[in-house]
């Protein structure tokens, strides 16, 4: 059996680097996948989707949890909204989206240990698919197959360093969360938490720069996927004044009446379930994107660095409190607005951070809101008098920014 995955490796062809073939992957139209079909049983699955041209493809095992992922070039996912959400046999999901640029990723989650039996991009009648045959297998021939499988390093490209001149102004990270084959939380019509945030962010990215106080960078800028790690490292490496990290939140099994924004900082310990929840889901993000954080580990802080965590935790809070005070005169707040979790994408030491929920998809008011532009111009100002009256505090200056009070889409209370 071994010998069978590793001849489909030798036999599927190499994905793309980003940095090598992105020009040859933009000049050429990326493939779409116009279908997909799960086949056979708690034995033996298959799982098929349909393509317009051939692409070029590599899969591989994940141990923990079991997943099978399949890196390829470029793919325009066309697939109606259920695909994916429901399984079959060893299967019980998979999800599909743009992983970096010129690179897409299937991420198939399975039900029970299972090994690769046949990957491959194949000619049928004149039409292109992608088949997976998966087999059922013991977890310790899984764990075997995973170990001696090689696994492509995560090199996922993050936007670029902010341009702009006046490197006096502060530097404000703004991070609409997840993104490319991480969709996050979809609401009932299908509307996509990714989407839902980076319309956000550049509403609020606009607004800031508008104002002459401060500079912005973006984690993404597009549909792409960026580790929760590499946001941190964003900031850090950026030396960000402040990091928001944006997101919008779904929960099941609750009445429409759970509605409104939340700002949350870092803590080990949760301020309450709910809290608990939403940071345990938001740390699984990579792992929803496929990617294998079996070698991870905790950055151990000295004493000094505790200290720098401790006032730039003070820091965090002084901002979300901020935030929620003005946020609460703009728009609906959640019943309790200032909450703690231990965030994972809040971990930078030496960057306030506060992690910005704009409401729940699970909440058809909610949706209409975080979908209308005249609700995200409100927001966007309210946040971004938040965040400049912050950095202003953090300057030492003592009034506030005139600029800003002039300046028509931040407007002023």
């Amino acid at each position: 059996m071994l010998r069978a995955i590793a001849l489909v490796m030798l036999l599927l062809a190499p994905v793309l680097a980003a940095q090598g073939s992105h020009a040859q992957t933009q000049a050429a139209q990326p493939a779409t996948a116009t279908a997909s079909r799960l086949q056979g049983n708690a034995e033996r699955t298959t799982l098929t989707i349909e393509l317009s041209q051939r692409i070029q493809a590599r899969a591989f095992l994940l141990a923990d949890p079991p997943r099978v992922v399949i890196d390829s070039t470029e793919v325009a996912f066309r697939l109606p909204p259920e695909a994916g959400r429901e399984g079959l046999g060893l299967i019980s999901a998979f999800r599909f989206g743009l992983f970096a640029p010129g690179a897409s990723r299937i991420v198939v989650d399975l039900n029970q240990p299972a090994l690769i039996e046949r990957a491959d991009v194949e000619n049928f009648g004149g039409r292109h698919r992608l088949v997976l045959e998966l087999t059922r297998s013991t977890r310790e021939a899984l764990q075997r197959a995973a170990r001696t499988t090689p696994i492509p390093a995560v090199q996922v490209p993050v936007a670029p360093r902010s341009t702009q001149s006046s490197p006096e102004r502060p530097l404000i990270v703004l991070d609409p969360g997840h993104g490319g084959i991480d969709a996050g939380a979809v609401a009932l019509d299908g509307t996509t938490e990714k989407s839902i945030v980076l319309m956000f962010a550049r509403t609020l990215r606009d607004v800031l720069e508008a104002s002459g106080r401060v500079r912005v960078a973006l984690t993404r800028d597009d549909d792409r996927f960026v580790t929760l790690s590499d946001r941190v490292r964003f900031a850090r490496e950026r030396e960000a004044a402040l990091f928001v990290s944006i997101h919008a939140d779904s929960l099941r099994g609750v009445t429409q009446d759970v509605r409104g924004a939340t700002l949350y900082t870092l803590s080990e310990t949760a301020s309450d379930r709910e809290a608990a929840q939403l940071a345990d889901r938001e740390n699984r993000s990579d792992l929803a994107a496929g990617v294998d954080l079996a070698g991870e580990t905790d950055e151990v802080a000295d004493i000094l660095v505790d200290l720098m965590r401790r006032e730039t935790q003070s820091f965090s809070i002084q901002f979300a409190r901020t935030a929620v005070r003005e946020l609460g005169a703009s728009i609906r707040l959640s019943r309790n607005p200032h909450r703690f979790g231990g965030f994972r994408v809040l971990r930078a030491q030496d960057v306030p951070s506060a992690l910005l929920e704009l409401g729940f998809l699970s909440s058809r008011e909610d949706v209409r809101s975080l979908t209308s532009e005249e609700w995200r111009r409100n927001a966007s100002g309210a946040l971004a008098r938040a965040i400049i009256g912050f950095v202003t505090r953090m300057a030492g200056e003592t009034t506030a920014p005139q600029p800003a009070r002039a300046n028509p889409q931040v407007p002023q209370r």
